[in-house]
């Protein structure tokens, strides 16, 4: 999966300055840093600007560090360098106590781009309100949405994502699997904990999409090395893979999207009266109760399943989804998500989003099988690969002829998930073992009812089998948004993810 962020503009316009920072700047800087200038001998190169915003009525002055961080070997050879971005916040108070919270996106082979110019940082892209495709050129505005002021951030590209790369191509491969990326992230947190002297600081990750995959896994292995979280955010969630894996012997899967596709339906009015009379909550809310219950045990029954059980199930997966009974005939009962994408508005020439159903694309072929492409994909690429590009240069002057790599770029390849016969991947148990080590802390979960790559039953599905202590179970919060992947796509949802992150913090940092 790949994520994607975007942000409302329609309540950003405040001005935000950027210059060089002063040697009287630089107090969280290592010397490398000092002046904007990079040391080359410690195979850094790191640059510091000083910048200031306006978040609800605070005035916030924050410093912008972005540069490369070297990873290690046994012999303490350099074996990769890791771009970031870290912000932060000028204050007057001991800067460990303040909240610290790495940020990452997914892929695998995704940079933090998304989130880092979506919904968290101090500058968003300007999209229109609408989900539509923007026109180019593209450009970036001030985000009255940013968690600058209720934590540091620290935006983190893996290696051979952004400006991330191994020393050597033959090198890829040991960071280019579930426990390789895992470890190398893990080995970036602890370098940068202790050249910025935040050890006792407040700890937070946040992943989005596979970057929730790997916050989960972080999560285990910081545990096992002394690293204690107060809180893991968790953005359109992946923690086992069977629930997303369609396949003849994955019956579960089926079941877990399809209240995902009648939520589309429904926002794309393509559902009956009755239903269509229903708010969203309550509609889901009915469809996932069928879709885990009876649906599910017919699927499990394969060929055993009676004529007359099988005609009901048609009728009723035709029902909640849109799609006519002859379809879901001719599907075996079993309909994969890029089926849905292309039939729900075939008549109309038109396939649904992947990532934020909300999307259409117009298609040439109305007779071919899968969608063309990805409408909500096309619609924030291009704005956040050239906004980036500029931003990084211009603001944070950060200047190099390298590619910065959006998604899927450089040499990553087949991802190692782990020895054959092992079953789907998942770091599921990883999260229940640091919550089990850790019981302080805390996790938030946020889902999109039209997201149709991580779906939100699949989400709950995995959380309702983490086998978490009846103690722990109120550690996990989970909230779902009338949105995509990408929920801060759409304004209320923009608004009600950082009033939302901004609760957990507050109820989870320990101060």
């Amino acid at each position: 999966m790949r994520p994607w962020s975007l942000l409302m503009t329609s309540v950003l316009a405040i001005h935000l300055a950027g210059f060089p920072a002063s040697a009287d700047d630089t107090k969280e800087t290592p010397k490398a840093a000092e002046k904007g200038k990079a040391d080359e001998k410690d195979d850094d190169k790191l640059i510091v600007t000083q910048h200031e915003t306006k978040i609800g009525e605070e005035s916030i002055k924050y410093r912008a560090t972005a540069g490369l961080m070297p990873l290690h070997d046994a012999s303490d050879k350099v074996e990769a360098r890791m771009f970031f971005v870290a912000y932060t916040v000028d204050t007057k108070e001991d800067q460990p106590r303040r909240p610290l919270m790495f940020a990452f996106n997914g892929g695998p082979g995704s940079s933090s781009v998304w989130l880092h110019l979506g919904a968290l940082g101090p500058k968003c892209v300007v999209v229109p309100v609408d989900p539509t495709i923007p026109p180019p050129p593209y450009r970036l505005t001030e985000n009255a949405q940013s968690w600058l002021d209720k934590t540091d951030l620290v935006f983190i590209d893996p290696v051979e994502t952004g400006y991330s790369r191994a020393i050597k191509p033959e090198l890829n491969k040991k960071f280019h699997g579930l426990q390789g990326d895992i470890a190398s992230v893990s080995e970036f947190i602890r370098m940068y904990l202790t050249r910025y002297e935040r050890w006792t600081s407040p700890l937070y990750l946040v992943g989005e999409s596979y970057g929730t995959t790997r916050a989960a896994g972080l999560a285990g292995h910081l545990a096992d090395k002394g690293i204690a979280l107060n809180g893991v955010i968790l953005i359109s969630t992946v923690l086992d893979f069977q629930t997303i894996g369609f396949g003849r012997a994955n019956e579960l899967t089926y079941s877990l999207f399809v209240p995902s596709f009648a939520a589309t339906a429904w926002y794309h009015k393509k559902l009956p009266a009755d239903l269509q009379g229903l708010g969203l909550p309550e509609l889901v809310t009915e469809v996932t109760k069928w879709a885990e219950g009876d649906y599910l045990a017919a699927l499990g029954k394969g060929d055993r399943l009676p004529d007359e059980e099988r005609t009901t199930m048609i009728k009723r997966l035709a029902r909640y989804t849109g799609l006519s009974e002859r379809f879901v005939d001719l599907n075996d009962l079993r309909i994969p998500q890029h089926l849905f994408s292309k039939e729900l508005l075939r008549d109309e020439r038109k396939s649904v989003g992947r990532f934020d159903s909300r999307y259409l694309g117009f298609v040439g072929n109305a007779g071919s099988p899968s969608p063309e492409f990805d409408p909500s994909e096309a619609a924030v690429r291009p704005a956040y690969t050239a906004t980036f590009n500029q931003y990084v240069r211009t603001e944070l002057n950060f200047k190099t002829d390298a590619p910065y790599h959006i998604l899927g770029g450089g040499q990553i390849g087949a991802w190692d998930w782990g020895a054959p016969g092992i079953g789907y991947p998942e770091t599921g148990s990883a999260l229940r073992e640091a919550m089990g080590k850790n019981p302080h802390l805390k996790v938030l979960v946020a889902s999109g009812y039209l997201d149709l790559a991580t779906p939100f039953a699949a989400t709950d599905y995995s959380l309702a089998h983490l086998k978490l202590a009846s103690a722990l179970r109120k550690n996990v919060q989970v909230t779902t948004y009338e949105a995509g992947h990408m929920m801060y796509l759409h304004g209320p949802s923009l608004i009600k993810l950082k009033r939302d992150a901004a609760q957990f913090i507050d109820d989870s940092d320990g101060r």
